[in-house]
């Protein structure tokens, strides 16, 4: 058996781009004076965005046929489908947990030299819970076909639940289950912008607000795993059974999933200066996912699954028109504020 085969090759290259895009970015927002500008991190936020989608062209060029494959489309053009479909889904899930870290960071008060410490161990709980949760998911899904439409259950609800519940309504960390218990097990330092976890005040153990928030923060990528693993799997299966192995699926999954986390901490600072441009993002992202669901619950009819099947660019279709409308409408239906600001000028 060849060890360096061509699957092997893509697995290798995908983690060493990403540790390598991690590293870069996690270097340049420790060894800047200040804030980083919306400007430059817009830069390196379209440099992460575009090394994914090169990854995803990679996979529709030159990713191994499955010769054992029933699809009449190649599989690696699938898989480049799907890739490119999960790795929108998963970034626009990305982009509204930064609004909530933002707003989780504004409502507690976090100073800002502690927030990229703060965005680099929450992205990096995110990847080891997306991680653990596809694998078991997709296990799931592979020996309980009918767990792919629980999948589809929970996408809709969650859609619903996005769309029709305000933000400051979801987060109130000071109400977090976590949140509340290691404050009452635990002397918390008066120094809310300490950088530490822990602190010693005349010899007895203190947690500070950082760990707090970061508790918060751990709890808040846990919602955001359970909500994107249906997601992803709705992306890539095409009804119970699916159209690729179980280790093609894996692949994917993992893949777009850990690319779209990838240079977060860029995006983040992009996005506090521009969060006009998404206002209406969540409404985009609901409807992907309501879409996703009810794609699951429906492929359960043999012709809505055939439709899929022998369609794999749809999802795709779907996702990019729902996020080019949600961007292009949060740019041009202005907020009552800047209306007002600009009827006196």
């Amino acid at each position: 058996m060849e060890f360096f085969n061509l699957h092997t090759i893509f697995w290798l290259s995908f983690i060493l781009t990403y540790l390598v895009v991690f590293t870069i970015d996690m270097y340049s927002t420790n060894h800047r004076e200040g804030n980083i500008s919306v400007k430059t991190a817009l830069r390196w936020t379209a440099l992460w965005i575009s090394i994914a989608l090169l990854y995803g062209l990679a996979i529709f060029l030159f990713y191994p046929q499955n010769a054992d494959s029933d699809a009449s489309t190649p599989t690696r053009t699938i898989m480049g489908l799907k890739f490119i479909a999960g790795y929108l889904t998963e970034y626009s899930l990305s982009i509204d947990n930064l609004f909530v870290f933002i707003m989780i960071f504004s409502l507690m008060g976090v100073h800002e030299k502690n927030q990229p410490k703060l965005l680099k161990l929450g992205i990096l709980l995110s990847i080891v819970l997306r991680i653990l949760f596809i694998l078991v998911g997709m296990e799931l899904v592979t020996k309980f076909h009918w767990i792919i439409y629980v999948f589809g259950v929970i996408l809709i609800y969650t859609a619903y639940k996005m769309a029709f519940s305000k933000e400051e309504d979801q987060v109130d960390p000071k109400e977090n289950f976590l949140y509340k218990t290691a404050s009452k097990l635990f002397a918390v330092d008066p120094d809310e912008h300490s950088s530490s976890f822990f602190t010693r005040i005349n010899g007895k153990l203190h947690i500070t607000n950082m760990l707090l928030i970061f508790l918060v923060i751990g709890s808040t990528d846990v919602l955001f795993a359970v909500d994107s693993i249906p997601a992803i799997i709705g992306v890539i299966k095409e009804g119970a059974q699916g159209v690729l192995t179980l280790e093609e699926e894996n692949f994917i999954a993992i893949t777009s999933n850990v690319f779209a986390v990838m240079g977060l901490v860029s995006l983040f600072f992009a996005l506090k200066g521009i969060m006009n441009m998404f206002r209406f993002l969540k409404a985009g992202v609901s409807f992907i996912l309501f879409f996703i669901g009810a794609k699951m619950l429906l492929c359960a009819i043999p012709a809505v699954e055939e439709v899929f099947m022998e369609n794999s660019w749809l999802s795709l279709l779907v996702i990019i028109a729902s996020l080019a409308t949600s961007i292009l409408l949060s740019v041009a239906i202005k907020e009552e504020k800047d209306k007002e600001e600009a009827e006196k000028e």
